[in-house]
């Protein structure tokens, strides 16, 4: 039996290829490119792949911005042999063809279908919990959309099980990810503090609203003074209403064990928590 794929990509020279470290989306210089080919795509011929899931804005690797355009035929229809392009062919109603900023793609969970015959299972799980947060797809239909014996569907379905809707990051993605896989409790994803008035306090990334423990991504690159301040003060607002947080960078997922895990398990251990 196939098992779900968490290694390299196929096809990638980039070695690891996850939204582990350093998630982005593909770079705009893509989005160009697309712009370009518009034009002369024919009208059996859409963007398709990894192409569309850009042009949905949907999260990819990074490794994927270099990687050529990909324009799908429909219905027996004749792909493109255009240097620079990917060809398929691909069978589905081309009422489901939608526009997206000008450009032919397909519904995003069949383009979650396509990408998984590229992609490993915490990518597909960090499009997935996209496409279900931002309200472009149902569960429902990315199961549909997967076609007995199409490559990459063993890796689609184990991606399946674990997304999740709430997500509004690839960070925060992984991040539940490193912590349910290491067996500690499933997180609330987004999650409104309110004062006992029903004043706002913050939005909290992942919480265990029985713990009182938060776990934070903190993505940021560089901050002025000014942005650090800000922070700070929703870091005390978040303290005073008796929550411990858990921060957590970019560079703790070269060791998440020791600085995502076991920090987030000693804080909820610190409120009760057992297993």
């Amino acid at each position: 039996m196939a098992s779900p794929r968490t290694g390299s990509a196929r096809g990638s020279s980039r070695g690891r290829s996850t939204v582990s470290a350093h998630p982005t989306r593909p770079r705009r210089t893509s989005s160009g490119r697309c712009t370009e080919l518009a034009p002369r795509l024919r009208g059996h011929q859409i963007f398709s792949h990894l192409t569309a899931a850009a042009i949905w804005s949907l999260p990819l690797p990074p490794w994927c911005a270099s990687r050529p355009l990909e324009v799908c035929a429909l219905w027996g229809g004749r792909e493109p042999r255009t240097e620079g392009v990917i060809g398929h062919r691909h069978t589905f109603d081309p009422e489901g063809v939608t526009l997206v900023e000008g450009m032919p793609v397909p519904p995003p969970a069949l383009v979650w279908s396509q990408c998984a015959e590229h992609l490993l299972v915490d990518d597909l799980v960090a499009m997935a919990d996209a496409i279900f947060t931002r309200g472009l797809a149902t569960r429902e239909e990315l199961t549909a959309s997967l076609r007995p014996g199409q490559r990459g569907a063993v890796t689609a379905r184990a991606a399946l099980a674990e997304s999740r809707v709430g997500s509004e990051s690839p960070r925060e993605t992984l991040t539940r990810l490193v912590l349910v896989r290491a067996g500690l409790p499933e997180p609330e994803l987004n999650v409104d503090l309110r004062r006992p008035d029903g004043r706002f306090v913050a939005r909290l990334d992942l919480a265990y609203r029985r713990w009182r423990v938060c776990v934070e991504y903190d993505g940021r690159q560089h901050s002025t003074g000014a942005q650090f301040a800000r922070d700070a003060d929703r870091w005390a607002d978040i303290a005073a209403e008796g929550w411990l947080i858990v921060r957590v960078l970019a560079h703790h997922f070269d060791d998440p064990g020791r600085a995502i895990v076991a920090r987030t398990r000693a804080a909820l251990t610190s409120r009760g928590y057992s297993r």
